[in-house]
């Protein structure tokens, strides 16, 4: 089983969306998990964005990085600068990408403009997991 890894600051946004797409659309011979360098709960505004996309990811926790599961990672994709540059040293046979995306999470103005912040993260997302699938899958 090949094992991929999404990680952000807090495991309440981003790599809560990651997660959840990667679950979908990554075929089942992959174990796809997300963590945190903190925990901050899953966002009900993730889960929000992420059942008008047709996916329930209500059962998804916040999680720290296990490092066992890190060690192990076939992939690992960061998705703030934060992770980045505080998670530990990736393996070298671990393959890596980061993608530097906004917090929606931080987002401010009308309840229309948080949705729409969650919403615009939630469809980068899905453009670069599409991407990473018909490249790793």
């Amino acid at each position: 089983m090949k094992k991929i890894y999404f990680l952000c600051t807090g495991n309440s946004c981003r790599s809560q969306i990651a997660e959840g797409f990667a679950k979908k659309y990554f075929p089942s011979h992959w174990e796809v998990r997300s963590a945190g360098i903190e925990t901050h709960g899953l966002n009900p505004k993730a889960v929000a964005t992420m059942k008008e996309a047709g996916i329930d990811i209500t059962m998804q926790t916040s999680d720290l990085i296990d490092p066992d599961f890190f060690q192990q990672a076939d992939f690992i994709v960061t998705l703030c600068g934060d992770a980045a540059d505080n998670c530990p040293i990736i393996p070298t046979t671990t393959h890596y990408e980061h993608w530097d995306l906004s917090d929606p999470g931080k987002a401010t103005g009308t309840d229309q403009e948080i949705a729409a912040a969650f919403s615009n993260t939630r469809e980068d997302i899905k453009e670069r997991m599409m991407q990473l699938v018909k490249r790793l899958a």
